[in-house]
């Protein structure tokens, strides 16, 4: 189930609700948006020096490459978003560093771009501390600064 992408500055207030407002944020302001299909954010384009945060559900899967890891795929949704902001975190080869949490497992990582999507990396620490396995639905929450 996707759910509702958060911007905001830290340390900024919380905003009124309702939550959707434009991306065009001042220093010291709060800004969230949905994902583009469910309207997006008004003003759209980058927003440089804000937090993203984003919540979704979604399936574990395996890799088995020639370096086995267990992912979680970003909606596309979501994706169009990070996307969109891209060129202000991308470290190279399109990875993008995020903060993740799972279930109650906070852990840093980078998102993974793969076939126009993200997928986000799965440690096992996170899958021993939430014993959770290929094939569990789990609720994925990503901070990206951008």
């Amino acid at each position: 189930m996707d759910r509702e992408v958060t911007q905001h500055r830290p340390g900024a207030p919380a905003p009124p609700e309702p939550a959707t407002v434009g991306l065009s944020a001042l220093p010291g302001e709060t800004r969230r948006c949905r994902p583009r299909e469910a309207g997006g954010c008004e003003g759209g384009g980058s927003v440089y020096g804000v937090a993203m945060e984003m919540e979704f559900d979604g399936e574990i899967w395996f890799w088995r490459g020639p370096a086995p890891w267990h992912f979680v795929t970003v909606p596309e949704a979501f994706c169009l978003e990070i996307a969109a902001n891209a060129d202000l975190v991308s470290y190279g080869w399109g990875m993008i560093p995020v903060g993740a949490r799972v279930g109650a497992t906070d852990y840093t990582t980078s998102l993974w771009p793969k076939d126009g999507r993200y997928i986000v990396p799965i440690k096992t620490a996170v899958r021993k501390a939430e014993r959770i396995d290929v094939g569990d639905t789990v609720t994925v929450r990503l901070t990206l600064d951008v």
